[in-house]
Formats: structure tokens, C-alpha cells, sequence
């Protein structure tokens, strides 16, 4: 039984305190709209079951908040071994006061398995984009869109202006100017940002005509059910009625072939009809892996904008803009700071100024200065600090084996320049985040090239000692 763990008071105490919690992370608009639906369910044994009112708002908060749900957890409460998160329509019991502790989540997921396939489970994407909903209750085709993802609310920078540019004309042009649009660029900046802008742009103009946009994800989702309830001309006819077909992440259809193949002919139909498509993703059509040729000359056929990672005047703008929608008065030493210590992407940075904001609320409207920024942000800036750059890289690299970092960058094939070139390529893979396609811009090299230069340096490492030294050498000079 659950009280042998948990007392329900106390378990519904802390639900309590986490969801105040995330609404201080993650601001007013996010948690009214994915975590104020969340209610709790059954905890024993270590379990929490959360309840999510539908299949799609439970996808999105797994892949959203579920880390730090879990997190937020196990520091209320160590027993805590497991967070799941589980589809169950929302209702009020007058003996829990709203929250359902006496009911089984898990029989009402076995009875949804095990239930006949719906009926009339499609419905136009304009529906579905203003509704949220199916009719009969099934998840939405399109992707509820964030109210704060404007154009309005995007700053522009040198890094980002041709997405930007790209993106308004698209959306501000009933005449196909370039079709496919394509978007990528790496995590947290900007190009869901841009996609959500869009819609929003063509729904206010024109609310008659018929947008979806989804995850590559979803869209795979929807195609094995079409398959496997054989409901699969519904699905032809549901995407290939659209006006304006928004996916985002496409690297994610990655390796899966038929889906793909789906996707691809829908793709051709819409375009044959002069329908808009815009696509996002993390790397360049040329560079997704696991996508087949064909879908990647027909991605790349359009206008294919890069989002480069932000500038120190761009994160200036960005820590700005967004103190001004908090309300709050952001000091120059701050923004300056917080733009010089956090440049990775444009959430983590964002993430870290609503830190500070929410200290400064909780204490009673405290002045936000430097001192108190650096005392609130001390676990993420140590953090920051260990990171190495590619830049850090190629110039140890470079000094190491008396070279400079501009005959590194070069087409130079002799052995002298190739080795080193590698061997810092290998570093830029173990020991940052980047992508190969990142690390590979930084060496005017594509991701294939970079590939090569892992594998061969990891061989060297069990062939040669003398490379094994030099290697491990360079990466405890670069992590001292």
C-alpha cells in the first residue's frame, strides 16, 4: 500500500511545492500551459505516477521537464527511486481533494491498449491547431504553438538575420518564394523559435488556411497507427490537404525507411500542388544521417538557412528582451556578465536569468547586482568554467605541435598539419558537446571528414604509445 511509503499529505505537500517550483523555473506562460494540467497519482514502492491528460502532453513533458520533475523528486524526497508519467483524463475525487490517489493508472493504460482502433481519429490541421484536440479525444495532429514564440519576441543578430529574413518572407507571402524553407542549426537557438513564428504569422493573417505543424516524431507516430489500425488513406488524405506543413527535427526520421518513403511522397505532392513546407533540423540536408538521397536533394531543393550559435551583442539583446517582458530591471553588469559566462545556447541562457529574477522576487523584490548573480548562478558557472571550447582546442593543439591554428584550418595534407589536425578534431569530439557538423565548420571540413579523423586517431591511440601520450597529454593540459 502506499501509506507503507508515503503518507499522502505529505506526498501531495511536496507535489505542491514542485509544481511552484516549475513555475518559477519556467515562467507563467509554460507552466499554465503543459505542468498545471499535471495532477498526481498513485506512489508506492518508490513510484510516482503522474497524470497527464493526453497521450501528446505527456510526449511533451517527457521530452520538456520529466528530468527536472525527477530531479525536483528525489531532493523532496530520496525515496523517490522513479517519476512516470501516464495518460489519464483529469477529474476531480471529493476524497483527494482533486488529486487521484485512488485510482490505477496503470489498469486504465492496459484498458487503452487494449481498446478497438477510434473512429474519424483525423481532422483538418486548422482544427487541430486552434482546438488542440481531436473531437473524439484522440491526441492533436498539430503541436499546441507557444504564445511567447513571435516575431516579435525573436531578436535578430548577424547570427541568425538570414533565418530570420527567410522566415518572415515565408510567412508573410501567400506566392511560394522558396519551397521547401529549411531551418537548422544546433540546440537552443532559435529555429523552433522561428517555426512557431510562422504559424502564428499565417494563422493572424489567415485563419482559414490550413497549417500543421509537428515533430518528425510525431509524424511517425501517426503513420504506424495509420498502419496499424490499415487507416492509412485517411492519413494520405489528412497531410496532403494542407496548406502550409510545418515538421520539425527532421533528423529524427532518420533510419526509418518507410516512414521516409511516406514522407517523402507527401512531400512531392504537396509541392507539385504549391503548397508551403517548412522543415527544421539539427544539421544540413547534406549532412543528415540515415536519410535517404532522394529525400535529401528534395529537402535541400528550397532555401536552406543555417542559425549560427549566438555573439556576445546578440546574447546582449536577447538577456534584454527578455528581462523587459519579465518586467524586471536588468543592470548592464549583469546582462554583460551573464552574455560573457553563458554561450552555448539561447535556453540555457535564458534558464539562468530567470534564476536570478526568481531569487530576487522570492526575497522580497532584492536588487539583482552582480554579486547576487554570481552567488545564485555559482553550481551553473563552475560548470561553465570546466567546459572546453573548439577554439581552446585547436590552439593548445596548434602550441603543442608548433604549428599555427591557421595552417590547421587549412586544405594542407602533409603529415605535419594532417596529424595535429586530426588529433584536435578527436579532442573537439570527447571532450565538447558539438556536433560533428560544428566541429567540422570550425575546421572548413564537412562531418565526414571529422569521422574519419576520430576513428583514425583511436586506432593510432592502440597502435602508437608515442600518440597515446601526446593525446592524453593535450586533454589533461585541456581539463586542468
Amino acid at each position: 500500500m502506499a501509506e507503507e511509503v508515503y503518507r499522502e499529505s505529505s506526498v501531495q505537500d511536496q507535489w505542491g511545492q514542485i509544481c511552484d517550483q516549475l513555475k518559477v523555473e519556467f515562467g507563467d506562460v509554460a507552466f499554465d500551459s503543459w505542468l498545471k494540467p499535471l495532477t498526481l497519482g498513485s506512489c508506492n514502492d518508490g513510484i510516482v505516477n503522474i497524470c497527464v491528460p493526453t497521450r501528446f502532453m505527456r510526449n511533451w513533458v517527457i521530452a520538456h521537464y520529466s528530468e527536472q520533475i525527477h530531479r525536483m523528486w528525489e531532493r523532496k524526497n530520496p525515496q523517490v527511486k522513479e517519476v512516470n508519467f501516464i495518460v489519464q483524463a483529469i477529474q476531480e475525487d471529493a476524497h483527494s481533494g482533486g488529486n487521484l490517489y485512488n485510482s490505477s493508472c496503470r489498469s486504465l493504460l492496459k484498458k487503452i491498449s487494449s481498446s478497438p482502433a477510434p473512429q474519424n481519429i483525423y481532422q483538418s490541421g486548422a482544427a487541430a491547431i486552434n482546438s488542440g484536440e481531436f473531437v473524439n479525444g484522440d491526441s492533436s495532429l498539430s503541436v499546441p504553438l507557444n504564445p511567447q514564440y513571435t516575431f516579435d519576441n525573436f531578436v535578430v543578430g548577424k547570427t541568425n538575420e538570414f533565418a530570420y529574413a527567410a522566415a518572415r518572407k515565408v510567412a508573410e507571402s501567400r506566392n511560394i518564394s522558396f519551397n521547401p524553407l529549411f531551418l537548422y542549426s544546433g540546440v537552443g537557438l532559435g529555429k523552433t523559435h522561428l517555426m512557431h513564428a510562422i504559424a502564428w504569422h499565417i494563422k493572424q493573417q489567415d485563419p482559414s488556411r490550413n497549417i500543421v505543424y509537428l515533430s518528425a516524431e510525431k509524424f511517425m507516430y501517426k503513420f504506424v497507427r495509420a498502419l496499424r489500425y490499415k487507416d492509412t488513406t485517411a492519413f494520405k488524405e489528412q497531410f496532403r490537404s494542407v496548406d502550409v506543413l510545418m515538421v520539425d527535427d527532421v533528423q529524427f526520421m532518420g533510419g526509418k525507411d518507410t516512414t521516409q518513403e511516406e514522407f517523402f511522397y507527401t512531400f512531392n505532392s504537396l509541392i507539385e500542388e504549391g503548397r508551403q513546407i517548412i522543415i527544421s533540423a539539427d544539421k544540413s540536408p547534406s549532412d543528415l544521417e540515415g536519410i535517404e538521397t532522394r529525400l535529401k536533394s528534395r529537402l535541400g531543393c528550397g532555401l536552406v538557412a543555417d542559425i549560427h550559435p549566438t555573439d556576445f551583442d546578440l546574447r546582449i539583446g536577447i538577456l534584454n528582451k527578455k528581462a523587459q517582458q519579465l518586467g524586471v530591471t536588468l543592470p548592464e553588469s549583469v546582462a554583460e556578465f551573464l552574455a560573457q559566462k553563458i554561450t552555448s545556447n539561447i535556453r540555457e541562457l535564458e534558464g539562468a536569468l530567470r534564476r536570478v529574477i526568481a531569487h530576487s522576487q522570492l526575497l522580497s523584490g532584492k536588487e539583482i547586482t552582480l554579486d547576487m548573480t554570481q552567488d545564485v548562478l555559482k553550481d551553473m558557472l563552475r560548470s561553465y568554467d570546466k567546459r572546453t571550447t573548439i577554439d581552446e582546442i585547436q590552439k593548445k593543439v596548434a602550441e603543442y605541435f608548433n604549428i599555427s591554428v591557421k595552417e590547421m584550418q587549412s586544405s594542407r595534407r602533409a603529415r605535419t598539419v594532417a596529424r595535429p589536425r586530426q588529433v584536435a578534431m578527436y579532442l573537439a569530439k570527447q571532450l565538447t558537446s558539438r556536433s560533428l557538423p560544428e566541429i567540422g565548420r570550425k575546421f572548413d571540413r564537412d562531418h565526414t571528414t571529422v569521422m574519419h579523423a576520430v576513428r583514425k586517431v583511436e586506432e593510432l591511440i592502440l597502435e602508437d604509445s608515442s600518440v597515446a601520450e601526446n593525446v592524453d597529454a593535450l586533454r589533461r593540459a585541456l581539463e586542468a
